[in-house]
């Protein structure tokens, strides 16, 4: 059986992460959230390998964030996670492309105005789903139409917050 490249990166995940679980199981729930809002967008180009890459890797930064500054901040994620990132994708031969496209989506994946496209916007909406249950924002109605609103713009990803949330 032929290893997909989804679970190549997967296994990639595991290994640096080793037993921190909550930092693999957000990693694949986000990768989860960003299949159904690709699913309901139609999303099948080239754009789908750098959503699922992007999704698996988004948050890569937050382990040397956390040996370096001793913080999980967004910030200090968006700073150490490109490199390892980089060195992830460059170690399984992807292509410039996706490696350049990915690293900017870990590099920026707090910051709102650093989204610049639907490949970013896929990866916020998805972060930010997952977000909310695990921070418990789902207990505040008023707070969570609110992220959805300023956050979310694909229908699939609106759609899916709503269902889920409110």
């Amino acid at each position: 059986m032929n290893t997909t490249y989804k679970e190549i990166y997967i296994a990639e995940l595991k290994q640096y992460f080793g037993v921190d679980q909550r930092r693999i199981n957000h990693a694949l729930k986000v990768l989860k959230a960003a299949e159904a809002i690709m699913a309901g967008e139609d999303i099948i180009d080239a754009r789908s390998r750098i959503i699922t890459i992007a999704a698996i890797l988004h948050d890569i930064g937050i382990k040397n964030a956390e040996a370096k500054y001793h913080s999980s901040a967004g910030t200090y994620q968006e700073l150490e996670g490109p490199p390892v990132a980089r060195e992830i994708m460059l170690r399984r031969s992807e292509s410039t492309e996706v490696v350049e496209r990915v690293t900017y989506i870990v590099g920026g994946h707090h910051t709102p105005s650093k989204n610049d496209g639907l490949d970013f916007q896929v990866i916020w909406e998805a972060d930010w789903f997952v977000n909310i249950e695990e921070d418990g924002l789902f207990h505040d109605k008023n707070k969570v139409q609110q992220i959805i609103a300023k956050n979310f713009a694909t229908m699939t990803g609106k759609q899916m917050a709503q269902n889920q949330y409110l």
